[in-house]
This record gives structure tokens, sequence and C-alpha cells, in this order.
């Protein structure tokens, strides 16, 4: 069975995920909220490690900032795939950072599935298209309309997830 790791945003905690773990139970996946200290990825990256070890069976994965420390960890760590939900290309306003925001990516060495809203201030989707160029192996699903943030589409971009770890790490 898929197992998925996940992790909320700089602002969320692991009991704001809830509603996105019971809806991919639902869909077949053992998933599994992970709490992370508030501060700088790097920081992060052992804690999120603690809880969900390498393992070609596991997938790592968040939203905006939880997905950045995945991709970190998934840059130094083989896992068998990668979930990044809203990724944070870039500060609001700082879209020069997107380079060294995803300096890292070339190292990932699984597959990776990016769900992100093309009027995501956090990613300026034109940039984001040229970003996923550096992953080997990438799915990127972008929602007209859709900011920072799944809820709009909660219920689709979890049938996407759901249908990539399935295929992934059957």
């Amino acid at each position: 069975m898929a197992h998925l790791y996940l992790s909320h945003g700089a602002s969320g905690s692991a009991a704001g995920l809830a509603p996105q773990i019971a809806g991919l139970r639902r869909r077949g996946v053992e998933a599994t909220a992970v709490q992370l200290p508030k501060g700088r990825a790097e920081r992060a990256m052992s804690v999120y490690l603690d809880v969900a070890a390498p393992s070609a069976d596991t997938a790592i994965g968040g939203h905006s900032f939880g997905g950045r420390v995945a991709s970190l960890i998934a840059a130094e760590h083989e896992y068998g795939a990668l979930v990044l939900l809203s990724y944070p290309l870039h500060p609001p306003g700082g879209a020069e950072r997107w380079d060294e925001r995803t300096a890292h990516w070339p190292q990932i060495g699984c597959p990776v599935l990016l769900l992100s809203g093309d009027r995501d201030p956090f990613a300026r989707i034109g940039l984001l298209r040229d970003a996923v160029r550096r992953l080997p192996s990438t799915e990127l699903i972008v929602y007209p309309g859709l900011g920072h943030g799944i809820g709009p589409v909660f219920e689709e971009a979890l049938d996407e997830v759901a249908a990539f770890l399935k295929s992934t790490l059957a």
C-alpha cells in the first residue's frame, strides 16, 4: 500500500491536514501528517526525517513550506515519490529567488508530482514551468484561477495524488 507522509505550510499544523489525510485514506493511500517546527526549512529536515525514514516504498511531500522541506530531504535521501502542493518557488514579489529555491531539484531522484495554481503569488507559473525541467521525473498539474492552496480543487487534487502514488509506488 502506498504511504505518504505529508507536512503543512509555514503557518499551518499537522492537525490542519486532517481533511487531506482522511481523503487520501478514502482513496486507498495510507497517509500520515508530519508536524514541523517553525523557522527555516533546513532546520525542519531532521524532524521530518525522524518521522519518515527514507525508503523506496515511501512518499514524502507537503504544502508550501512542508513541500520545500520534503524536497530538500528527497534531494539527499532515496524515497519512492515526492508530492509538492503549492510549492513556494519564491516569496511574493521576489520572483528572482526561484533559482535558489530549486537549486537542489536536479538531485531529486524519485518521481515528483507538483500541483499548483496559475495565480499562486508564491510561484509565477512561467517560472515554475521552467523550474520543473530541473527535475528528472515530474508531472506538473496547473489549476486555472487557483491561488496558494488546493482548497477549491480539493477532491480533484487528492484524486491526482492518489493516482500518482498508486502508479509510482505500485
